[in-house]
């Protein structure tokens, strides 16, 4: 009870259309006609993910503050994929002992990242398992809620001829922490350690915990507009796996203009040894999003992209194939 009272405000602060953001009942409500949407020809989209062993990271520095921002994108970034508008957002937060302000900010976080995503805190749980957790551990996981016009949903019309657009991403994001760990434990430094890929983070930890690029502010105008026909999220299993599943069978993308490595990831490769394909299934390397767009759309989708302060690189494009649905055509380095 104590925790519920110390989180409402920040919930309360995620109000939109169709929701109030009221805790404390069995089941958070959200009218999907007060948020303008016809229920006839609406599709509900539903996305549900977690923040890995990045949590490792924000339990060994006593800073919680941002993987509810992580939790909230890596749910909202996959459901913007489908063409849909994120309506609601509900957590589920489980540890052995519950320590009120460590889980009253991951919750402020997580009503952060809904803001950003424009989206309700509508509800969640929290789980006291102590036969469960060892002290000082807790999980999260998140489950997102959003709706499509069932005629705009995407990928669609994608082929040969279109453009790839790339966003950047705000760092690791929230995928491939096991290795990262790995890495540092392997060169002798710790999270407290200077950082030595950012000399303007005051820690590696503090730069490891860069929370997860929200695209949702980004990409909805262009979604709304008609200038996309697929989008990817760059997560586990990087470009070389996440492209392909918005691709066609007999299409294949070109990489020709992925941009060079951000520093945090050639320290990544530097330190692990590994090869551009091996980083490029592992990392988002730089690239957190990508857009698939008709040729005669991208001047008209970079200038809305560049109102709302994003930049996007031009990628490459898609070709008829078989095979490999990713081809490099130039190294990261």
């Amino acid at each position: 009870n104590e925790l519920v009272e110390i989180i409402k405000p920040a919930c309360k602060d995620t109000r939109r259309p169709g929701c109030d953001a009221d805790l404390g009942g069995f089941g958070g409500l959200f009218d999907l006609a007060a948020a303008g949407y016809d229920s006839a020809n609406t599709v509900l989209i539903g996305a549900t993910d977690g923040v890995g062993t990045k949590l490792r990271i924000a339990q060994a520095t006593n800073n919680h503050k941002y993987v509810g921002i992580d939790l909230v994108a890596m749910c909202v970034n996959d459901l913007i994929v489908a063409g849909g508008e994120p309506l609601f957002f509900l957590d589920y937060y489980a540890t052995g002992r519950l320590a009120v302000e460590e889980a009253a900010s991951v919750v402020r976080g997580i009503a952060e990242g809904c803001k950003q995503a424009g989206c309700g805190l509508i509800g969640g749980e929290t789980a006291e398992m102590p036969s469960m957790y060892a002290p000082g551990d807790y999980d999260l996981a998140g489950f997102s809620v959003g709706a499509v016009d069932r005629n705009s949903i995407l990928p669609s019309n994608v082929g040969a001829g279109d453009v790839l657009l790339g966003l950047t991403s705000s760092g690791i994001h929230s995928n491939g922490f096991s290795l990262v760990r790995k890495l540092l434990e392997k060169e002798g430094v710790g999270y407290e350690s200077p950082c030595p890929w950012d000399s303007s983070a005051a820690t590696i930890g503090d730069s490891l915990l860069t929370p997860t690029k929200i695209y949702v502010k980004s990409c909805l105008p262009l979604i709304k507009n008609k200038l996309l026909n697929g989008m990817a999220h760059i997560t586990g299993g990087g470009l070389l796996e996440n492209l392909p599943r918005v691709l066609p069978k007999g299409v294949v993308a070109e990489i020709t203009g992925h941009p060079a490595l951000p520093a945090v990831f050639k320290w990544m490769q530097e330190t692990s040894g590994l090869d551009d394909k091996e980083m490029l299934k592992t990392f988002n390397c730089g690239i957190g999003m990508v857009l698939v767009v008709k040729s005669d759309k991208v001047e008209e989708a970079k200038t809305l992209l560049q109102t709302v302060g994003e930049t996007a690189f031009d990628l490459g494009v898609l070709v008829s194939g078989e095979g490999a649905q990713v081809v490099m055509k130039r190294c990261l380095s």
